[in-house]
């Protein structure tokens, strides 16, 4: 396994984070109430075809996703999997999805070490 390929998904999750919520920032700013206008960010996100085109897009990936991370967090034991859910709950999807990646290629790294640790070709073991 790529030792590179955790650090990448980390790199994504802390750009998944930054990301979307400067144009949340953005967003706020342009509101009339000054804070987030749930109804007028799902009003905006729906203007265009193309936007609600993305919009559903990405509800169902992050759907299919969320219920992976859970399955695949409890079958690997991926410590810290319940908290990438709530990332993608509350920082963004973007943050939450690379952040159990991240997570998930450690833990399958750990598992190789362990494994690589008891096998009979290993003399030490």
């Amino acid at each position: 396994m790529s030792k590179a390929l955790p650090w990448i998904y980390l790199v994504l999750a802390a750009l998944g984070a930054f990301l979307p919520w400067q144009a949340n920032l953005e967003f706020m700013q342009a509101s009339a109430t000054g804070g987030f206008d749930l109804a007028g960010f799902i009003a905006d996100a729906n203007i265009t075809a193309a936007s609600r085109s993305l919009s559903r897009d990405l509800l169902i990936a992050a759907s299919a996703f969320s219920i992976w991370i859970v399955f695949e967090g409890r079958r690997l034991q991926v410590k810290g999997w319940r908290l990438t859910l709530l990332a993608c709950v509350t920082v963004s999807f973007a943050c939450g999805g690379p952040l159990f990646l991240y997570l998930r290629e450690r833990r399958l790294n750990e598992l190789n070490t362990d494994a690589s640790e008891m096998s009979p070709e290993n003399p030490s073991a």
